[in-house]
């Protein structure tokens, strides 16, 4: 019980930070390729309560701390009417790419602490330590699996802004089902060898990539 209060202690900051901006993100992006719908929404803010969703912000973040397995969560998705966009095939790319790289730029910032951590009293270094590895975690891990290609996901989204008008098109009607695929994705990551054998290695690359060069 103990070790369960003090893993939520340190990973509540980090992985409320991750879920928040990558939301946050997208609003920006959307706004500055001309769809204002989040911003009118008060999306566009770091206030996490604005972005939390009770499952995937708080509840299942809180298990995966607890029972272990990849680190993952959820917020609530920002609304973007890409049909406001100025250039709504070519801009979706970058409004959907702001979630991921977002998150990339959060994992070298919390590496970055991670390398001040020794230099501080023991306490709080320890703490930063332990807080700044599960933000390069919970960060890395967003940015691997939003940018498989399937939609509901970012990479679904940047899919349809990379195909051709025709295949396009058919590709986006896919995120009718979108709850369905999400999922099949996440019995695919928890119950088969694809969670053990693809996506965690190649977490633990980029982490180790991030780590070597930031730390």
């Amino acid at each position: 019980m103990e070790n369960m209060i003090v893993n939520i202690v340190i990973g509540a900051l980090p992985i409320l930070l991750a879920i928040t901006v990558h939301e946050a993100a997208h609003g920006y992006a959307a706004r500055h390729f001309g769809d204002m719908t989040a911003e009118r929404l008060g999306r566009i803010s770091l206030n996490p309560l604005r972005h939390i969703d009770p499952f995937g912000t708080i509840i299942l973040p809180v298990m995966s701390l607890v029972f272990g397995g990849i680190l993952f969560g959820w917020a609530k998705p920002v609304p973007v009417n890409f049909n406001r966009l100025r250039h709504p095939k070519q801009d979706m790319l970058w409004v959907a790419a702001a979630g991921p790289l977002s998150n990339f730029a959060m994992a070298i910032m919390w590496a970055t602490l991670l390398g001040l951590s020794p230099h501080l009293p023991p306490y709080f270094g320890m703490f930063l330590a332990l807080t700044s590895q599960i933000g390069i975690s919970i960060n890395i891990v967003l940015m691997v699996i939003n940018l498989i290609p399937i939609p509901p996901l970012d990479g679904g989204r940047i899919m349809v802004s990379l195909l051709p008008m025709h295949l396009a098109i058919k590709f986006q009607q896919l995120e009718q089902y979108s709850m369905l695929i999400l999922v099949a994705f996440f019995i695919l990551l928890t119950q088969t060898p694809f969670g053990s054998k693809v996506i965690s290695p190649l977490i633990h690359f980029f982490e180790m990539m991030i780590v070597r060069f930031f730390v």
